[in-house]
This record gives C-alpha cells, sequence and structure tokens, in this order.
C-alpha cells in the first residue's frame, strides 16, 4: 500500500491513500460489518433474545388479520387465557381482536408482554 502521511507538530494527523486502495479499505469494512451483524443476531436466536417468525405469521398479518389475533393464536393461546395473563377479560380481547374496540396502551403494552412481542407488533 503506497500511503503518504501529513504530520501536523511531528505527529502522523492524516493518511493519502490512492483510491483503488480506499475502496478495498471500504469494501473489507463493509464485508466486516455484515460479519459483525450476522454473529449478533445469530446470538440472539441462540440465547432466544429475538426469533425468526414463521411466514404464516407474516402473511396473515400482512392479509389484514388483527396482529393480536396472530400472536395469540401462533403462541398457542386461547383468548380467554391472554386476558387472564394480561389482566383483562376475554370479551375485551375479542372485541380487540375484531376491531371492534382499540386497547388502550397500558393493555396493548400487557397483551405484548404476554405475547412476547414488542406493541409496534400489535399495531396494524
Amino acid at each position: 500500500m503506497k500511503t503518504q502521511f501529513i504530520e501536523h507538530n511531528g505527529e502522523p494527523e492524516y493518511a493519502v491513500v490512492p483510491i483503488a486502495e480506499y475502496r478495498a479499505l471500504l469494501e473489507k469494512a463493509e464485508a466486516l460489518e455484515d460479519v459483525v451483524a450476522y454473529d449478533a443476531a445469530r446470538a440472539a436466536l441462540e440465547t432466544g433474545a429475538d426469533e425468526l417468525v414463521p411466514s404464516d405469521v407474516v402473511d396473515a398479518i400482512l392479509g389484514g388479520e388483527s396482529p393480536v389475533k396472530v400472536w395469540r393464536k401462533h403462541r398457542g393461546m386461547t383468548q380467554t387465557e391472554l386476558a387472564e395473563a394480561a389482566g383483562s377479560k376475554q370479551p375485551h380481547i375479542a372485541q380487540i381482536e375484531s376491531g371492534q374496540r382499540t386497547g388502550t396502551v397500558a393493555i396493548m403494552k400487557r397483551i405484548a408482554q404476554v405475547l412476547g412481542v414488542d406493541v409496534d407488533d400489535l399495531i396494524a
């Protein structure tokens, strides 16, 4: 590598490299960032901090089905079980799932916690 150093007060302050070498360094840095991101994602999956979302869950939500209902079913819960775990009542959950009612921020946070998702994942 042909590098020119520019000094200030006797200390190297800048390094000037040919553009081809600069571009090669950028490619290597981007590849390293990809490896780090992959390793972090893999570790999150292995520790349970993150999960893979099955395509049927994604398709149902994108198809307009209630995210609360989709996630509840994915977790294998009934409306009654979800309601009890979230400190609500089954009819309230049914109304949220059908779109007849909008859940308050507090109930949506509790539902999200029970289902193990972010509140954002429950907002259609």
